[in-house]
């Protein structure tokens, strides 16, 4: 076996899926034995712990990001972590409510911030929100996997909206970009896990 389907090996183990697992991505970089490979199952690794996240925080960022994603493997896989990290039904319900939630909200304030126009602003949202108010999760948490699904989503409005809402609720400026590097290495992965 070579080193490079040795590594594919070990990273499809760990997520659960058969060796055999192949996308097309994942056999185009198998194929070019890509140096990638390697990096790629470090960068998958390191979504699971963080300096300033606790790993069930780590689990449920990777699960809301995966589902914003519509990525079947990586969602049934952060599920399972999140559950083995303690996270009830319910904190998982919430990251899978998020993204969805989220997923609108992205959408209709990127499309007010892009406008620029006003009579946008003063007509109602009308997008019930009312998981915002009281989460399971908690209200910093809640406002951190906001944010990262609307970096994942590209809305700097809601990005924007997010920090200053964790920054004011006492969330360092660590723990936000930890959030922020987990959320973009878990769509990596989605990139050949699919």
């Amino acid at each position: 076996m070579s080193e490079v389907t040795e590594t594919i090996t070990e990273l499809l183990q760990s997520i659960g899926l058969e060796s055999d697992y192949r996308t097309e991505s994942l056999t185009l970089l198998e194929k070019g034995e890509s140096r990638y490979l390697r990096d790629f199952k470090l960068n998958f690794t390191s979504t699971l712990t963080s300096e300033h996240l606790s790993t069930k925080e780590c689990a449920l960022l990777g699960l809301s990001v995966a589902i914003n994603n519509n990525n079947t493997p990586l969602t049934q896989y952060y599920t399972k972590y999140a559950e083995e990290q303690g996270a009830t039904a319910a904190d998982i319900a919430e990251a899978a409510a998020c993204a969805s939630l989220l997923a609108s909200n992205n959408i209709f304030y990127r499309f007010r911030h892009f406008t620029k126009k006003e009579k946008y602003n003063l007509i109602p949202a009308r997008i019930r929100m009312q998981i915002m108010m009281k989460p399971v999760t908690g209200k910093e948490f809640f406002e951190l996997m906001s944010l990262t699904i609307s970096a994942v989503n590209g809305c700097e409005l809601c990005v924007n909206a997010h920090e200053d809402s964790l920054i004011k609720l006492g969330t360092t400026e660590e723990r936000i970009f930890d959030a922020i590097r987990i959320a973009s290495l878990v769509t990596a992965a989605g990139k050949v896990i699919f």
